[in-house]
Order: structure tokens, then C-alpha cells, then sequence
């Protein structure tokens, strides 16, 4: 049934392990959180509330920072664990969603409320974007942690280029509702970032 939740207790648990772990000064159980909040409060504009809180929960599961498949083995991970609990298409859109993640570009849904549903979980996973300025600066510093052992002109240049793409876009959210809450305010959070880290060290 689609109003079920397709993660039940001890799959809670196991993946919360995950997001528990040392490492993760951003990428942990309280980004799972505030993104399962948002799922809550947009819920009437979600087609399959359940699929999008279950891409929640796995699209950081597997989370290393000097790897590069971390949303592809994080969508592994959800296959493996939703075998059976969730038919093949609904899970094929679950694990589409996770990897969007990794560009936070749209999927190629032909479904307009599986699109509608993607586009609204890429948009929860980048609200912090459009957090107020010391909520923004606190995640930029635990982004940093994770990325402790880069190098700092490394890590200017990555990560330049990163919130550049960002605002080179004709916009960082694709849907309108996070567009009038948050593209502004990101706008002017990634702006100041990129200056801080073009600036002299």
C-alpha cells in the first residue's frame, strides 16, 4: 500500500547507525531530519509522500567524502533493503531520486507527479541554501570538517566551483514554492561564500 511507511523500525535504526557515525559533521541524522520536516510540511504538493521520505532516508546512507559514488552506492543500499517491500517501478523512481542527488538535476520522470516529487526532494536536500545567514555559515564550516583533509587552496577551488554552478543556474530550486521562500536568500548566501573563498586566505 502507497500510504504505508516503507521504512519500518529497524530499517530506522540501521540507517540511523549510519548517519550517527563520526565523520559526519553535515551529512547526518539532523540533515535527515530537517528534510522529513519539510516532507511533512509540503506533503499535500507530494504525489507519493512514502517514496520521497524513503529517498530521504537512503540518499545519504553511504557517505564518504573522498569517494565519488556515495548517491550511487546509497541507491544500491535502498535496493537491497526495499526488495519486496515496494514494487519494481515505485522502486526504480525511489533510487532515481536518490541519485539525482548527486547533480541535483531532474530525472528523466515522463510521470508528471513523479517529476513533481523529485524536483520538490531536491529542492528539501538544498533548502539549507536558504537558511538564514548564521544557519547557513554553521553548514558551510561542518561541510568543511568533512572535507578535513583537503588541503585549504584545494578546497577554495572545489568548492568555488561548486556555488558557482549553483548561481550560474537560471535558478537553484526547481520548484516555486522553495523558489519564493528560499532562492533569494541562497542567492545572497552563496554570493558571500564564493567571496569569502576567492578572497586572500
Amino acid at each position: 500500500m502507497e500510504n504505508e511507511p516503507l521504512i519500518d523500525e529497524a530499517l530506522k535504526s540501521e540507517l540511523t547507525m549510519l548517519y550517527q557515525a563520526a565523520d559526519r559533521y553535515y551529512h547526518g541524522l539532523a540533515h535527515i531530519e530537517a528534510m522529513l520536516a519539510l516532507t511533512s510540511e509540503y506533503r499535500h504538493l507530494l504525489n507519493d509522500p512514502r517514496a520521497v521520505e524513503a529517498a530521504i532516508w537512503f540518499h545519504d546512507a553511504i557517505y564518504d567524502s573522498r569517494a565519488k559514488d556515495n548517491e550511487a552506492k546509497s541507491a544500491e543500499l535502498a535496493e537491497k533493503r526495499l526488495a519486496g517491500r515496494v514494487d519494481p517501478h515505485r522502486l526504480a523512481r525511489i533510487t532515481a531520486m536518490i541519485n539525482a542527488t548527486a547533480t541535483h538535476r531532474l530525472p528523466r520522470f515522463r510521470d508528471e507527479g513523479a517529476l513533481n516529487d523529485a524536483a520538490l526532494l531536491l529542492d528539501m536536500d538544498l533548502a539549507i541554501l536558504g537558511a538564514r545567514p548564521a544557519v547557513f555559515d554553521a553548514y558551510e564550516k561542518a561541510v568543511r570538517l568533512e572535507y578535513g583533509w583537503v588541503a585549504e587552496p584545494m578546497w577554495r577551488a572545489g568548492r568555488a566551483a561548486v556555488l558557482q554552478n549553483f548561481l550560474a543556474r537560471p535558478h537553484v530550486f526547481h520548484t516555486t514554492e522553495f523558489r519564493d521562500r528560499f532562492e533569494a536568500q541562497a542567492r545572497k548566501n552563496l554570493s558571500r561564500s564564493l567571496e569569502a573563498l576567492q578572497g586572500q586566505p
